[in-house]
């Protein structure tokens, strides 16, 4: 037998009994706690989505599935955590997928690789940007706004510096003309609190998260960044309408696993969560929330990601963000 044929047939058992390992493991998946990590303070749309779900999932899989806040870095430091955890489908990350797509263009130092080192599950809600402002701002449309960030001075607040409401926020002045200064922060809910306190004045968030504030009168909403008009906010023109044609943004909630994690899985895990998200009490909450249920089979997130990271990729190029 020459070397070259045993190296093949080396191999060929090697991944046998690694396809043998997986199918194993996923038989007796899962045997132990879960958790779902969550790369943002606690508050926010991906918190709400992800203890929302957290108890039915438990009762799905017949074990305990606890939430974990690991902030920081614009979602980047816990997105690592899962990226780089042992790829046997008992830490999830669930984030938005807009952000993770848009952290390769921005960071220049990335410690991860989002398309190569996580692995799509499903999406599970979409939710729009709405461009809000402080109650004493003088502006009650786009275009007001517009025609006053060139006379004072706007602070604009984002969620963290590259963040998708951030981009969002630079293609809206790019496209719109308007002038603002932008103001980063640790998450939505600091960025939310302190436009709600008056010491940033525009603030564009996902509406899950901002929603709360609009309809107890402490923030007011010029604008939604979705295709059509949204009942749950009244007579609220979008964004588009308001002479941006085109524009739209949105915080897409999803799930991710390590890479690697056995395909048996990956599609156990999809099957439980798309029948969770779907189920008529969670997507009538999310629904009086702002947020639309979503979901995709696994090759369709990944290929949703890409997707966006290329889109993004243009914004933040020609805005020039980077970070280390």
């Amino acid at each position: 037998m020459t070397i070259h044929r045993r190296t093949l047939i080396q191999a060929a058992l090697g991944s046998s009994l690694l396809a043998a390992a997986q199918v194993r493991a996923a038989d007796t998946w899962p045997s132990k706690t879960l958790r779902i990590v969550v790369p943002y303070p606690p508050g926010g749309s991906s918190d709400i989505i992800a203890r929302s779900i957290s108890q039915a999932l438990g009762e799905a899989l017949k074990q305990s599935v606890v939430v974990e806040n690991r902030a920081g870095a614009n979602g980047n430091l816990g997105a690592e955590l899962v990226a780089k955890s042992q790829p046997d489908g008992y830490t999830m990350l669930l984030c938005d997928v807009g952000a993770l797509a848009i952290s390769p263009s921005v960071y220049t130092k990335l410690a991860f690789n989002p398309s190569k080192d996580l692995r799509g599950v499903t999406m599970l809600a979409y939710s729009p940007h709405l461009l809000v402002v402080h109650p004493s701002v003088k502006a009650n449309n786009l275009k007001e706004l517009i025609a006053l960030s060139k006379t004072a001075d706007l602070n604009f607040a984002v969620t963290a510096t590259g963040s998708a409401p951030h981009l969002a926020g630079v293609a809206l002045e790019r496209a719109s003309g308007a002038r603002w200064q932008y103001v980063p922060y640790k998450g939505g809910v600091q960025a939310v609190q302190d436009t709600v306190a008056g010491q940033t004045q525009v603030l564009m968030n996902g509406m899950l998260a901002t929603l709360p504030h609009v309809q107890s009168g402490k923030l007011k909403v010029l604008g939604v960044s979705k295709g059509t008009r949204m009942p749950l906010i009244g007579d609220v023109p979008t964004i588009a309408e308001q002479g941006v044609p085109g524009f739209e943004s949105g915080t897409w909630q999803g799930m991710l696993v390590a890479r690697g994690t056995p395909d048996a899985i990956v599609q156990r895990l999809n099957k439980e969560l798309v029948s969770i998200i779907r189920s008529p009490d969670i997507r009538s909450r999310l629904a009086g929330q702002g947020a639309e249920v979503v979901t995709m089979a696994p090759s369709e997130q990944e290929a949703f990601f890409e997707k966006e990271r290329a889109r993004w990729a243009k914004v933040v190029d020609a805005a020039q963000i980077k970070l280390d």
